[in-house]
């Protein structure tokens, strides 16, 4: 009998996770919606940012597949932001969005056996997995991967960062991140273009929670639209925790 990965609706695993390695953590890796949801939306929203982290699968990819630098696993979500956000607490009324930047989600406007059903579906069984596997394989670094739009559509606000670091409680990578990035001439943001003391419900959960080093980036998204620009990321991102796990080698 083939086997079947009873997971592979609300996540990829790639790669080999290693104790000591890296595991890539994407929480909003796919646009996927399964063909029994119906979100009410035109379905050109899918391939916006309100529905997926542009970019940062495969950069994750890429990662896994040149792990020569550091053993490298990823952990990507395979259901979009719109049905389940994977980063946000699970009583958060985000969590399930019936508004994203400025978009109604008819299909999100759930009673609470359907919000029930919805967390039981996906959530509980994304966090349940990433929790144990962490627990199995405990990582030296978790690298939390996100994209962000250069403009909301509910702003005029422009967000000149080429990349972002956030974090919460536990600021030690971050004091090794910034100044790596900014000396490779990089716009960096500290905090921004959010702040991870709002908004960082997975690492809270799975990294500070376990006291796991981990480093929380967002990138812009439109630096990495394209295959090269994928690439180039890729490789920042290997390099950035590379120097990392250096800096907190005993």
């Amino acid at each position: 009998m083939a086997h079947v990965d009873e997971m592979a609706e609300v996540r990829r695993l790639l790669g080999t996770p290693q104790t000591g390695g890296l595991l890539v953590v994407a929480d909003h890796a796919s646009n996927r919606v399964p063909a029994d949801i119906d979100l009410g939306i035109d379905p050109a929203l899918l391939n916006q940012h309100i529905a997926i982290d542009i970019g940062v699968a495969a950069i994750a990819e890429r990662m896994v597949a040149d792990a020569s630098t550091i053993p490298t696993a990823a952990w990507l979500a395979n259901v979009s932001r719109l049905v389940c956000d994977f980063n946000r607490p699970p009583d958060a009324p985000g969590m399930i969005p019936d508004v994203s930047d400025g978009h109604p989600i008819p299909g999100n406007r759930l009673d609470a056996a359907g919000r029930q059903a919805r967390t039981a579906r996906f959530f509980a069984p994304y966090h349940d997995g990433l929790a144990a596997l962490l627990r199995q394989h405990r990582p030296a670094l978790i690298l939390s991967l996100h994209s962000f739009t250069p403009a909301l559509a509910t702003s005029d606000e422009a967000r000149p960062w080429e990349v972002g670091v956030l974090y919460n409680q536990d600021e030690t990578t971050a004091h090794v991140a910034i100044p790596w990035l900014e000396q490779r001439g990089l716009v960096v943001g500290d905090q921004q273009p959010y702040s991870g003391k709002l908004l960082n419900a997975s690492m809270n959960r799975h990294a500070e929670g376990s006291g796991i080093p981990y480093v929380s980036i967002e990138i812009r998204q439109d630096l990495i639209g394209d295959a090269s620009g994928q690439e180039a990321w890729a490789k920042t991102m290997t390099g950035l925790c590379s120097a990392v796990m250096a800096a907190m080698a005993p």
